[in-house]
């Protein structure tokens, strides 16, 4: 059902500070930062040969990141992202095995355009996952 790594996603308490160390000292590619108004962040993806690194800001009061901060100052790894072919049967597919989709289950439009949702860190062995529809 899963395909490719689309990203892992990364909390970071300061964006440019972040985004300096990847192009910086790493050596990547870092895109501009973009606000996602939906999903209570400001983003930045890191292009990489293989897959895609996501660096996570808060954006506004109730931003589900600035807790996660709050929990993890320094930041951190947030979630992973799995690229499916139809975000609906997969969705269907999980909740007929007993897994939880955050929210109303119904998808929401991603920073890349497309359909994603999250799947509760207590059904994938601690991990907050993001499905996302290519």
């Amino acid at each position: 059902m899963i395909g490719r790594l689309n990203h892992v996603a990364i909390a970071v308490p300061d964006l440019a500070a972040a985004c300096a160390q990847y192009r910086d000292t790493l050596g990547a590619n870092v895109g501009a930062p973009q606000d996602e108004p939906d999903h209570g962040v400001t983003v930045v993806f890191i292009t990489l040969p293989n897959t895609k690194i996501e660096l996570l800001h808060p954006l506004g009061d109730g931003s589900p990141i600035a807790g996660f901060l709050e929990k993890n100052p320094a930041g951190g790894i947030h979630h992973i992202c799995y690229e499916v072919d139809d975000i609906l049967a997969a969705r269907d597919r999980l909740l007929a095995a007993g897994a939880r989709v955050l929210g109303t289950g119904e998808p929401k439009i991603g920073a890349h355009g497309k359909p994603v949702l999250f799947l509760h860190p207590k059904d994938f062995t601690g991990t907050l996952v993001e499905l996302e529809q290519v």
